[in-house]
This record gives structure tokens, sequence and C-alpha cells, in this order.
């Protein structure tokens, strides 16, 4: 049964509050209304769309916890955060990041949407990628939305940090990664006497 316009945009609020990092088509599916409506309801409402409500989450609770890099340089936009242990990003394909020819997402962009997450996780402002384990499970495609996770996995015997990152679209692996991070110098010491 279809709700009113005050009922439905009530629901879509409070939707929004519980799930705030859902996209205007989950939203039309789930009220069955066009996105435009969707669009409209929002503005209405003054919520904004999808990327600026990342953003604005992102901003707030990480921009100063992130050490090793910029957040504007992290590929990917961060929705989940705990230094040294887990982290999670999105990634929209768009039109930008794939061949033109058939649609399909260039590999060097799932790349770098785990690597600079890898790099994120860690709670230290020197951490560089040393070396990496990659594989690629599935294509992907224009229009899909790639969730990488990344968790905090413990030292190599060289005293590096590995950091495993898995992607997904729609709970499908299409992406696996063992990360070897080099941290700095400092805290490398301090590391290596803790193992001892």
């Amino acid at each position: 049964m279809r709700k009113t316009k005050t009922e439905r945009q009530q629901l879509l609020k409070d939707t929004i509050e519980k799930t705030p990092f859902i996209t205007d088509e989950a939203l039309a599916d789930k009220f069955m209304v066009s996105i435009q409506t969707i669009r409209l309801d929002r503005l209405e409402l003054s919520i904004p769309e999808l990327r600026e409500r990342i953003k604005s989450v992102a901003t707030n609770q990480w921009n100063e916890t992130v050490k090793a890099l910029p957040l504007e340089e992290v590929f990917g936009e961060i929705i989940d955060l705990e230094l040294d242990k887990r982290a999670i990003s999105i990634l929209d394909i768009d039109a930008d990041l794939v061949f033109s020819r058939n649609k399909i997402a260039r590999g060097h962009h799932l790349f770098a949407q785990a690597n600079s997450l890898a790099v994120a996780v860690i709670n230290d402002e020197l951490a560089l990628t040393a070396n990496t384990e990659l594989k690629f499970t599935r294509q992907v495609k224009q229009g899909e939305r790639v969730v990488a996770k990344a968790t905090v996995e413990g030292k190599d015997e060289k005293g590096l940090t590995i950091v495993n990152v898995q992607s997904f679209v729609d709970n499908e692996k299409v992406f696996a990664g063992h990360f070897h991070m080099f941290q700095s110098n400092e805290k490398g010491e301090k590391n290596n006497e803790n193992s001892y």
C-alpha cells in the first residue's frame, strides 16, 4: 500500500538516519517510487545526497584520525575506521573508472582503493606499502559499488604490518589482497622490542 507524501518523507528521514549510506536507488525500491521522487523528498527535507553525507561523516569522524595520508587522498570514501584494527571504504564505479569499450572497471582503481585503505588504517604518519599479494576474483562493471574491508592481522617475519583487504560488490568478493606495510623506524623498533 502506497504511503502519503508526509508518511513517506518521515519514513525516508528515519531510514537515512539509521542507514546514512543508503543509495537513492535503494530508497526508491524500498518506497516503490521513482528515484526523482526520492531526490525531491530529500531536497524538501534538506537531506544531502549520498556522497555529501559520506564526506560529512568522514570529515567529522576521521579527518584528525587518519595519520598516514590526508583523507582526500584516500581512493574511495571511508565509512568506518578503527586505527590498527579495521577500516571500510566504498567506491562507486562511474564512467571515469572504466574502459570505454566494455564498461569494466580498470584494475588499478580497485587496487588503489584497497591500497589507500591499507595505508589509512595504520596508526602511523609514515605507512608505506612494502609488498602485496593480490587476486581479482571477478570483473567490476560501471554502476556497481565496491565495498572494501581492511583488517590488520599482525606482523610478518620481517616486522611489517599485514593488512588483509577484501572488496565486495553486493556481498560477492571481487578482490582480495594482503598488504605488507612498512611503518616508521621509531614505531618499528618499539614493535620489534615488544615481539621478543
